[in-house]
């Protein structure tokens, strides 16, 4: 390593944010980069483990120690080449990724971990700065015809990888722009769409085809497909968990993706007559997740009255909970920076009805307090307080509530086999189609972007072996270096 004893020199720094009252006034990403200088000093901090646990914390097999170096030599076009062995898309993880490789640093164990996703996200701007990210088409083709059905991360991984390998890729996706839940479901303030479209033009150059408002199995007979030699399906988990809750219907009970959708749309130039607007209510968000946390940063923009958050599950620790000691992903309180811009938190709290007026408008919400009875080998029970009953003033409640697994459109005009939980079943990504592959949340359901590559990485590799015999394209933790 270049600088021995590094992480005893300096602390960690991370990216600040622009103040409150400046960022909520638009929705523009608002990170304010580390400087160079010390973005080399935060690549030193790195150990030189001898076993580095980050490599198992990535889910896509990062090299991390490797990078890190090479930002501390600051041979940044070198590190660009290790990232990308194993990241098609540094440029999203690196904003998007909950950084599960930090939570498993060694230097966790003592002090603040390696600073990772933010030197991968400024490795990878670099590389757009300087013109290094250029379009790798392939030599040759093998006369071989893939569909990806979804363009999320998982499908433009897969797109990526299997062009690569020379064959010819068409992707379709059923929304009017390409991006998949990067587009429309994470609001513009975390990931500015031209960070989607540049890359899409680097793919494009590439040769993948890209086709929007195809929605395969609606407006695109699966039967289509079969000028297809394999099709890898992609299309994420996007069934909507609702409420078994009276008064679930009244007006102004959202779902949060719709809200989110449709914020981002308008502020692409499309009419939405009735959009779902936050300005001047009382809004309730029920969820706790990051979903939930995009849409109390979108009502804060919107200007609302007031902003709530409910969530069903006990507050967690603001330290690592001793359930989760390193290197696990740490059951640990999270707070968002669109919580520091206004929302009042509360836990442990169950929605029993959305209240309405005579015109079926939504005005209140009522609620119980709970507690879970945790007994040895049996499911937690859900424990009412009595006496804890509480209306709360509510025009506009939105739905954060994750998703219950993917739609069944593909899989029963397919055939494809499905699990319990609905997911796509598939053995080394293989449906019981043999010809047709399936990757990211459809198949393992809801998860992380950072998940949804390294599926889409693995499902092109099992597909080429299926098509050509053999392959060369990379397995997890096997990275290829392409030339830049």
């Amino acid at each position: 390593m270049g600088k021995i004893g590094g992480f005893k020199e300096y602390n960690r720094a991370d990216e600040s944010n622009l103040a409150v009252a400046e960022r909520v006034s638009n929705y523009n990403e608002f990170t304010i980069p580390v400087p160079k200088d010390k973005l080399k000093e935060q690549g030193s901090r790195c150990m030189d483990c001898g076993i580095p646990f980050c490599h198992s914390g990535c889910p896509l097999g990062n090299l991390i120690p490797d990078f890190n170096d090479m930002v501390h030599q600051e041979e940044w076009q070198s590190a660009l080449e290790i990232l990308q062995s194993t990241n098609n898309f540094p440029e999203f993880t690196g904003r998007l990724c909950p950084a599960p490789c930090e939570k498993s640093c060694v230097l966790g164990i003592i002090k603040d971990p390696v600073s990772i996703e933010n030197i991968e996200k400024s490795i990878i701007e670099r590389g757009f700065a300087e013109g290094w990210i250029k379009p790798q088409p392939p030599k040759t083709r093998t006369g071989k015809t893939v569909a990806v059905i979804g363009s999320g991360p998982a499908g433009l991984a897969a797109a990526q990888q299997l062009n690569r390998a020379g064959h010819t890729v068409t992707v379709f996706e059923r929304d009017n722009a390409i991006g998949g839940l990067l587009r429309y479901g994470i609001p513009n303030f975390k990931l500015e769409k031209g960070i989607i479209d540049r890359r899409v033009v680097v793919l494009e150059a590439e040769g993948i085809t890209f086709k929007t408002n195809v929605n395969v199995g609606v407006n695109f007979s699966v039967e289509e497909l079969n000028q297809f030699d394999s099709i890898v399906l992609c299309g994420g988990a996007t069934e909507r968990r609702s409420l078994p809750t009276k008064g679930i219907e009244s007006k102004g009970v959202v779902q949060a993706m719709d809200f989110l959708t449709q914020q981002t749309k308008v502020l692409y130039g499309e009419s939405i007559p009735d959009q779902v607007k936050a300005t001047g209510k009382d809004v309730i968000v029920i969820g706790g997740g990051d979903t939930g946390s995009d849409c109390i940063g979108t009502s804060n923009r919107h200007g609302a009255k007031s902003v709530t958050n409910f969530e069903i599950l006990p507050k967690p620790p603001v330290g690592r909970s001793e359930s989760t000691p390193w290197p696990f992903w740490p059951l640990q309180l999270k707070t968002s920076s669109s919580h520091e811009e206004g929302c009042d938190r509360n836990w442990l709290i169950n929605t029993k009805e959305f209240i309405s007026n005579d015109k079926g408008e939504l005005t209140g919400l009522k609620t119980v307090e709970v507690a879970w009875k945790m007994t040895p080998g049996q499911r937690p029970e859900l424990i009412e307080k009595e006496g804890s009953e509480k209306i709360w003033p509510c025009d506009l409640a939105l739905l954060a509530l994750g998703f219950t697994g993917p739609e069944k459109t593909l899989s029963e005009q397919l055939g494809i086999e499905t699990d319990m939980r609905s997911n796509y079943k598939a053995h080394n990504y293989q449906t019981n189609v043999p010809h047709i592959f399936t990757a990211g949340d459809m198949r393992r359901g809801q998860s992380l972007i950072v998940w949804a590559i390294s599926e889409g990485r693995e499902a092109a590799r099992e597909v080429d072996l299926f098509l050509m015999g053999s392959t060369n394209l990379p397995t997890k933790g096997k990275g290829d270096l392409p030339s830049l």
